[in-house]
């Protein structure tokens, strides 16, 4: 059994701070075949872009690695794990590694092994597999995983295949003991409240460090403090970082937004109305990258297709051919590159890309 207190102390100091976490792209090539040289340029990328972590076997990563006549899930997993310990080492880094953990218990068993073999600090633990399940068997399958390593909740919205989580079942998921993080990605206010209510309540809000993966609300999520009186007694938490699809792409100028917001939110400072309007850009980005006009179908067409302009990947196409970009959204990609220049990355990638695909 791996537990939060195998992690390094530096790593882990840096999660309970928190980072950015961007959620992995598979790196294919014109054939859909998996390029081991980009995938080793996008983990290049990620560590030298400052971001604090990387998940892998995510839904970025594509949940068709798993399938058996493609089967890249061990390979990507051991791969890229390897890939970005060299290049956080090379450049003297703490640097955090979770793993996308799915299926029923027997399979998320199966996988979280062979994460905790391979490197990896933590599994994130999709709870798509248990749509109808009752919730003890929820909270049981949650148990059993985290006897193996210590794991993320993630609140994933239906629209993407997953399964709505009420306040109940995060109250009761906090009390699990190797619980590290939380990443809340529901697109959801009312759904948010229930996570962050659900941890206050349990009285786990120092140990249970919570991220956003609502990409609608990236910059909101993270400037705001709750405040809950239970028992007479007021309680305060924070979404202290993000593990992000959106921070896949244009990952150098996510990480100094984090650390700008870092640096207001931790003495307490105003809220500048500049950072408000940041969200809304963001958002506006993110609407574009994850396709929502068309209920996401294009959301990792989308990524892909700016890491592609960037020349990190060699194609944009995915395992399933038929993901691709929804009509118009090339267009719309152009028009937040033109409008918002100040969210991404271009120069940077462009002086370090030949490095990053040396072999």
């Amino acid at each position: 059994m791996k537990t939060i207190s195998d992690i390094q102390p530096d790593v882990l100091a840096a999660v309970r701070k928190g980072i950015a976490i961007p959620a992995m792209p598979l790196a294919l090539d014109e054939a859909r075949a998996y390029s081991p040289r980009y995938q080793r340029a996008l983990c290049r990328y990620y560590v030298d872009a400052g971001a604090g972590g990387l998940a892998i076997g995510v839904h970025s990563t594509q949940f068709e690695i798993r399938d058996p006549d493609v089967g890249l899930f061990e390979t990507v997993l051991s791969e890229a794990s390897g890939f970005v310990a060299d290049q956080a080492a090379k450049r003297g880094r703490p640097f955090f590694r979770i793993a996308g953990v799915c299926g029923k218990t027997d399979q998320a068993l199966r996988e979280a092994a062979f994460a905790g073999q391979h490197g990896f600090d933590a599994c994130l633990l999709s709870m798509a597999a248990f749509g109808g399940a009752s919730m003890d068997d929820m909270i049981s399958h949650c148990c059993a995983v985290a006897e193996v390593m210590p794991v993320f909740g993630f609140y994933l919205q239906p629209k993407a295949g997953g399964v709505r989580l009420p306040y109940e079942f995060w109250r009761r998921f906090a009390e699990i003991e190797n619980v590290l993080g939380i990443k809340m990605a529901p697109f959801n206010r009312y759904e948010t409240l229930d996570v962050v209510r659900g941890v206050i309540d349990a009285g786990r809000e120092n140990d249970i460090t919570l991220y956003t993966g609502n990409d609608d609300n990236i910059v909101v999520d993270l400037l705001t403090e709750y405040r809950m009186t239970i028992d007479g007694e007021e309680r305060r938490a924070r979404i202290r970082g993000g593990l992000l699809g959106h921070w896949a792409v244009w990952t150098k100028k996510a990480v100094e937004m984090l650390d700008q917001i870092h640096e207001l939110v931790a003495p307490g400072a105003p809220i500048p109305q500049h950072l408000l309007s940041l969200n809304v850009e963001v958002t506006d980005c993110n609407a574009v990258l994850f396709d929502a006009a068309n209920a996401f179908t294009g959301c990792l067409p989308g990524i892909h297709e700016i890491l592609f302009r960037q020349g990190l990947i060699p194609a944009t196409g995915c395992l399933d051919p038929s993901a691709r970009l929804s009509p118009g959204q090339a267009e719309e990609l152009d028009r937040i590159c033109r409008m918002y220049p100040h969210l991404t990355d271009d120069e940077f990638v462009a002086e370090n890309l030949e490095q990053w695909l040396q072999d």
